[in-house]
């Protein structure tokens, strides 16, 4: 379901006919050094494209609009490589929607000492034309990612590539439409919000159905598809009966398959990419959706529990942004569920009643069918395991009632100590950066909510990024983080962002 797009990248080069067409010959001759090379170097996910040399104000408009106009470019990388007059890009810069990225570099890595001349200065003033051009950018207060170094360092190509996703996320997040179904957890405020302001913000769509229209989508999958993909589980998953009439047990599972058939083909039919349940809103479903949402995650839905629309539109527009990407460790939806404060020990286990997605799975992934005590529906089978140690980003979108913020928090998940074999649901442990103490605190501080939309693939700075494109607050918590200095970090947004 998660088909990457093949998005492409302008690659911009400013100049002037100042020093005549010898040295514009060369600009151009470079600008094409450089996109070869960097399409070359394996680093990045996206194709760079280069465009001829922009010294015009009319061309720099029209390259703009062109770019907007383009459904494949999905933003533009811009480089100074002479002096270019800043006031030639203002239209331009008006009128252009796409994200922007201003690399400022130059052809050559090293001063060439013996030779250098007053020619080779004039033809090579990035230093000077990329500040001409980055006050521009600054004074129209445009929102821009700015990346410093030679081209040819992978340190440079890499920080390329991380923009690139997050550029893919800008573009892609107005393409998001959440389905509901059912409403919202009674009397339950985070995951609430303003859908409308979230559409003008972000570009997603919000809607709701009755539980029972999407139900009777899932009671006209045939028994012949349900039983194929029965035997798909079997096949790709331990089986867990502890105690339990397999045929019993076959049945629970079906139901899942049945429900997974019917969510996605409601979904693919509606043209939605993320979903959320309620379980207090079931209608005529015999089981709290759980294997099936787990495995539509995995296939790149969006998810949220609870009617949570802002954490299955982020955990779909983090999969978008990680699409394709190798060595993926996986993104999900995530709960705070119970502390451990064991000194030396302390974390937080994460897990929810059954959906999380087993992208972020280590090792085996079971399904269980136990009974659930919420949704007065038939015991659900659900998948079950636990996740990947190393780094991963949690992230809270809330709405604060006059504006967005998101809270992105830094956390190195680890292994439980010792099984939890009476527990069969899917987990996740980790330790929140700084450590658990800072870290949940100023979580609370910043109204984070109780789901988070997690991913191992994504940095703090791409996921800043993106809510900066968006116009939205970003806080973050990290290992350089205090709580002194986080309160005034709210309270700087508090007048910003007011």
């Amino acid at each position: 379901m998660l088909a990457a797009k093949n998005y492409k990248f302008w690659f911009c080069t400013g100049s002037q006919d100042l020093y005549g067409d010898e040295c514009l010959r060369n600009v151009a001759d470079h600008a094409k050094i450089i996109v070869a090379k960097l399409n070359e170097s394996g680093v990045l996910p996206y194709e760079v494209v280069w465009k001829p040399t922009l010294i015009t104000n009319e061309l720099i408009r029209k390259t703009f609009n062109e770019a907007n106009m383009d459904d494949a470019c999905a933003g533009v990388i811009t480089w100074m490589h002479t002096f270019s007059p800043a006031k030639s890009w203002i239209l331009g810069l008006q009128e252009y929607r796409k994200p922007l990225l201003h690399l400022h570099t130059q052809f050559n890595e090293e001063l060439p000492y013996d030779t250098i001349d007053m020619d080779f200065m004039n033809e090579n003033q990035s230093a000077h034309g990329d500040r001409e051009y980055g006050h521009i950018v600054s004074r129209m207060g445009i929102e821009r990612k700015v990346v410093v170094g030679h081209w040819s360092d992978r340190t440079v190509q890499e920080r390329i590539s991380e923009w690139m996703r997050t550029a893919i996320g800008v573009i892609e997040s107005s393409h998001i439409r959440v389905m509901r179904v059912a409403d919202n957890m009674r009397n339950v405020a985070v995951t609430e919000g303003d859908k409308v302001e979230a559409q003008l913000k972000f570009g997603w769509e919000i809607d709701t159905y009755p539980v029972n229209e999407i139900a009777e989508s899932v009671a006209a999958v045939s028994e012949a598809d349900t039983n194929a993909l029965v035997e798909e589980y079997y096949g790709k998953y331990e089986i867990l009966l502890e105690g339990r009439v397999p045929e019993e047990f076959k049945r629970h599972v079906a139901v899942q398959a049945q429900i997974e058939i019917g969510f996605e083909r409601f979904l693919e039919e509606k043209n939605y990419q993320a979903i959320v349940t309620h379980f207090g809103d079931l209608g005529a479903l015999k089981q709290l959706p759980g294997l099936a949402i787990q495995r539509l995650m995995e296939k790149g839905y969006g998810f949220g529990a609870e009617g949570d629309w802002k954490v299955a539109a982020m955990v779909r527009l983090m999969k978008i942004m990680t699409a394709g990407m190798e060595g993926a460790k996986g993104t999900s939806m995530l709960e705070d569920y119970t502390y451990n404060f064991v000194k030396g020990k302390e974390g937080i286990l994460q897990a929810h009643m059954l959906e999380i997605c087993p992208t972020i799975a280590d090792g085996p992934i079971s399904i269980k069918c136990q009974p659930l005590s919420m949704g007065d529906r038939e015991d659900p089978a659900r998948l079950v395991f636990t996740s990947k140690e190393g780094r991963g980003i949690a992230t809270s979108l809330i709405d604060l009632g006059s504006r967005f913020r998101l809270i992105i928090n830094d956390v190195d998940c680890k292994k439980v100590e010792k099984p939890m074999p009476k527990l069969p649901v899917a987990t996740n442990f980790w330790t929140p950066q700084p450590n658990l103490y800072t870290g949940a605190e100023a979580w609370i501080l910043a109204g984070g909510a109780h789901h988070t939309a997690f991913t191992y693939d994504l940095s703090a700075e791409q996921m800043g990024d993106w809510a900066a494109a968006m116009g939205i607050e970003a806080v973050y918590i990290d290992k350089d983080t205090t709580i002194r200095d986080f309160k005034k970090d709210l309270m700087l947004g508090n007048v910003v962002y007011r």
